[in-house]
């Protein structure tokens, strides 16, 4: 929704939530199911109402739990038969610097401010362990802004009995527990008060009035950002961005101005906002999103511009560089498929609105952002938060790289008239093998991220997959996939529970960037294998449809599965009996850890 993307009208937002909470529910999308629970330091009801805006318009059907004014720690630490019953898949705490318990006095020594410290840590400490343990859910939890006065001036910042010290070591201490901690993120309400400006953001009025920790006009802001945090637990966050060149990655037209007349680099004020612009998007390269390219442009006048001496992004850089005269909406459709994702999980920069209203119009499930004037590029698409980490691996690093190397293989299918000799080209080695507890993150990230080749589409959090991994009831298997252009990393995951003697298949999913390669009989192998030994005489499989698994639909009954069972939302159980099992995967080497 328009209305709902940075930079957003809060005002607007604020007046109109109900209508557009009524346009949002009433537009037909598909939306995963979530229950949220908001335990609040201070009133948090026009919070929540934001933050259902915001979940619906990014495929979250919300239900909330709010506590009552100021419960946030009694709910968190004791019993709590409704919240219990309610039973989050995740919780928000929401406090301020209004929650913290004592600050230490002028006449405090060094020994009594930290006590303090540590009590305010201890108490913060409790929370979170009673919710990871009653709950095995994540947790976000709101740092501090600085407090909106000092009595020490400037020494208040590192005096131990300073206030501003006193919150810059808590909010040290809440991120050195969030780095140590899987499942638990940091809503950094110290920066945005900062953006916003803190006289603004913690006008006393709106506290003593109404008992908000913040001035509302920055309450849809806020919610905004802990929607972010969101949608990036459950997967909802996208993978590539789009971008144009000419007015977008440096400034004028390279096929008109030519390659020494468009403005990049330190000669011009503009060429300076340009190439800020390119070293913004090498660094968002570099956190795992993939870089494309759609222009209308001759494709050689692009790459000259591309490789452009005072450019930080080169061809290289690139994925898929779409450089022609089709309309752009058909390009982005062509790269989408090129890079075996959805058009939901694409952003197309461009500073033509004439262009992003074509887009716009014609993939709706694009992202396409106002980016404003140059100078107001990065700020933009930051802030839309389009890419939040919540979880950083080896994989994501090197994802760039990895469809590179796809498209190697590509190149290399065309050489070859029959598929199978093709596919024993690659010297294809695959690792499969039982959960080890360094891939557990990736291996979580997986289940919230990949939605085509996902039989079942069951998500996992981090503490419920550590579960699964401690529990020799199940079989779980990792599988990683190497060949001669490069190692794919991690690419698949089947989990199933032993019931009898049966293995119920409650997950297979596996990275569409190895689609037909034979990862998944490979997968299959290992899995019978590994049920037979255990003496099992059948697996189950189940098939849930989505809108976006329809690919494999007839997966069970391409591996031999028998139907068992079919409703009405088209719901499918499969069996496959392990007597006389033989190997089907003839193309991949496959190998245990060592």
């Amino acid at each position: 929704m328009k209305e709902l993307e940075y930079p957003f009208d809060a005002g607007y937002i604020l007046k109109k939530k109900r209508s557009l909470r009524r346009a949002l529910l009433a537009d037909g999308r598909p939306r995963i199911a979530k229950k949220i629970a908001v335990l609040g330091g201070s009133t948090a009801n026009e919070i929540v109402d934001m933050l259902e805006l915001f979940l619906l318009d990014s495929g979250i059907q919300p239900t909330f739990y709010l506590s009552e004014y100021n419960r946030w720690w009694q709910d968190a630490v004791f019993d709590n038969p409704e919240l219990e019953e309610f039973n989050p898949d995740i919780v928000f705490i929401h406090t301020s610097s209004r929650n913290i318990t004592e600050f230490p006095s002028i006449g405090a020594d060094k020994a009594a401010a930290d006590a303090l410290l540590n009590a305010e840590l201890e108490k913060f400490s409790a929370a979170w362990s009673a919710i990871k343990s009653k709950y095995k859910c994540p947790i976000i939890q709101n740092n501090f802004e600085l407090p909106y006065f000092r009595i020490m001036g400037n020494r208040d910042a590192y005096d131990h009995r300073g206030r501003v010290n006193f919150v810059n070591r808590l909010n040290t201490a809440f991120a050195a527990y969030a780095a140590e901690n899987d499942g638990f993120y940091i809503n950094d309400i110290n920066y945005l008060s900062a953006c916003w400006g803190l006289d603004e953001w913690s006008d006393p009025s709106y506290w003593h009035m109404y008992k908000y920790a913040m001035c509302v006009p920055a309450i849809p802001d806020f919610s905004f950002n802990v929607a972010a945090i969101i949608k990036s637990v459950f997967g909802k966050n996208k993978k590539s961005l789009v971008l144009d060149l000419d007015n977008t990655l440096w400034g004028g037209v390279v096929g008109d101005d030519g390659v020494e007349g468009i403005e990049i680099g330190q000669e011009t004020h503009m060429g300076q906002v340009y190439s800020e612009f390119q070293k913004y998007l090498g660094l968002v390269r570099d956190s795992g999103v993939m870089l494309t390219v759609c222009s209308k442009n001759d494709e050689e006048n692009a790459l000259a511009g591309l490789n452009h001496p005072s450019g930080s992004l080169k061809p290289d850089d690139f994925i898929i560089i779409k450089a022609n005269w089709e309309n752009k909406d058909r390009n982005i459709a062509d790269i989408a498929a090129g890079l075996n994702i959805g058009e939901d999980a694409l952003v197309f920069v461009d500073d033509n609105p004439a262009e992003r209203a074509i887009v716009a119009a014609q993939l709706p499930a694009v992202a396409v952002p106002d980016i404003g004037e140059p100078e107001r590029y990065i700020k933009n698409l930051d802030r839309s938060r389009f890419f939040e980490i919540t979880a950083f691996s080896g994989d994501d690093l090197k994802r760039n790289e990895m469809y590179k190397q796809n498209a190697a293989r590509a190149a290399q299918q065309s050489k070859f008239a029959d598929y199978g000799e093709y596919l024993d080209s690659l010297e294809m080695t695959a690792v499969i093998d039982d959960f080890l507890p360094i891939y557990i993150p990736r291996i979580t990230q997986l289940t919230n991220k990949s939605n085509q080749f996902n039989l079942t589409t069951r998500r996992f959090t981090e503490d419920e997959m550590q579960a699964v991994f401690g529990d020799d009831s199940y079989i779980r298997l990792y599988g990683s996939l190497t060949d001669k252009f490069g190692d794919n990393g991690i690419v698949s995951v089947v989990i199933g529970k032993v019931d009898g003697d049966r293995l119920d298949v409650i997950l297979w999913l596996m990275s569409c960037r190895v689609l037909k390669r034979e990862m998944e009989l490979a997968m299959l192998d290992e899995l019978c294998a590994r049920a037979q030994a255990r003496g099992l005489k059948e697996i189950i499989g189940h098939y849930y449809p989505t809108p976006k698994n329809r690919m494999v639909k007839d997966l069970y009954q391409s591996f031999g599965f028998e139907q068992i069972s079919c409703d009405d939302a088209g719901n499918t159980d499969w069996r496959l009996t392990l007597d006389g099992y033989a190997r089907r995967s003839t193309h991949i080497k496959t190998e245990r850890n060592e």
